[in-house]
């Protein structure tokens, strides 16, 4: 199990990410050129299955064990009236998880995933980023190691999701620390706050970044500040998976706002990622972009909870299926020339 003693170890593990085994990739494609196809016929299925190859270290990769793991936590800026439901909502979804009866339940049996759901503290909320750091030094690294702990090294692939009420503002927070531009392009409907609502979470967020801006020198301090405890747990668990050479596929606005601060000083950590789709949040796709990631998917969703990445697993599916099964043009006697 991957834990990080202290902050030290997380920026050691952050700076010793590894890479994907080329010669498994190299592999694969020249698999690909040998099956029974126009010569990228399947399109982004194919680069799915190299993708796999690399960090599965085998010229066809299988899905043996995909994970799935939803964070819920609270935050101490909802109270500021930056969402459309109150806190209260995290802790009765959370019953809802554990019952069997959300769309990630759901979606994580459509698509063969093991689902687990960890709730942090819920009974005390992240301090108000508009005021104060979200968390202590401690309060992070206990949120760090409780993603970490989740991943099993038998995974195949990882999803990550997260539950928590008023958690847009904080990753708007993150992004805006990270990537620039402003809090208006950070910012949007979340769950469905109105326009008031939205101005209260810009003015938030402004706050927040006036006030941490000056000391988010580190992937640490950004989530340590800006951050919440489930947005931690999901930074901690898809850092473990790199250090395990475990691809994850990325859900939503928040999960992706969760790795902004590595991406920041490592573009290359998304290496390990796929993006499995573009959320109706105004600035998932603007994130993306700066993530370097091309979604999957676009159906205008915007649960959460992991249920994009879920989706999207079924795409992974697909392409090992058709990377493995397919037969050769030697196989198959076909002449090959299409």
């Amino acid at each position: 199990m991957i834990r990080f003693a202290d902050e030290r170890a997380f920026a050691r593990a952050l700076g010793a990410l590894p890479a994907p085994d080329a010669a498994s990739i190299d592999a694969a494609r020249q698999r690909q050129a040998c099956l029974t196809k126009p010569a990228g016929a399947l399109g982004r299925l194919e680069e799915i299955a190299a993708f796999m190859a690399g960090w599965q270290g085998h010229a066809r990769p299988v899905l043996r064990r995909v994970q799935a793991a939803v964070f819920a936590g609270n935050h101490g800026v909802a109270a500021r009236g930056v969402s459309a439901f109150p806190v209260e909502v995290t802790g009765q979804m959370v019953d809802n998880f554990r019952a069997g009866g959300a769309a990630i339940n759901q979606l994580a049996q459509a698509c063969g995933a093991d689902l687990s759901v960890v709730a942090l503290d819920l009974d005390r909320p992240t301090g108000d980023i508009a005021r104060e750091p979200a968390m202590t030094a401690q309060d992070c690294l206990a949120a760090l190691n409780a993603g970490a702990a989740v991943v099993r090294p038998d995974t195949s692939l990882l999803l990550v999701g997260e539950m928590g009420i008023g958690n847009t503002t904080p990753a708007a927070a993150l992004c805006l620390q990270s990537f620039g531009g402003s809090a208006q392009d950070w910012c949007g409907h979340g769950s469905g706050v109105d326009s008031a609502g939205i101005m209260r979470k810009i003015a938030a967020v402004d706050h927040a970044i006036a006030l941490h801006g000056p000391h988010c020198a580190t992937p640490f301090e950004m989530l340590r500040r800006l951050g919440g405890r489930e947005i931690a747990a999901m930074a901690g668990a898809i850092l473990a998976a790199r250090m395990l050479r475990i691809p994850v596929m990325l859900d939503g606005f928040i999960c992706c706002a969760a790795i902004a601060p590595m991406a920041r000083i490592r573009p290359d950590f998304v290496g390990h990622c796929l993006a499995g789709h573009c959320s109706a949040e105004q600035a998932h796709a603007r994130l993306l972009e700066h993530l370097g990631l091309a979604p999957l998917l676009r159906l205008g969703m915007r649960l959460g909870e992991g249920s994009g990445a879920a989706v999207a697993v079924h795409l992974v599916r697909a392409a090992l299926a058709a990377h493995n099964g397919m037969a050769t043009f030697a196989e198959a006697a076909v002449a090959q020339g299409l």
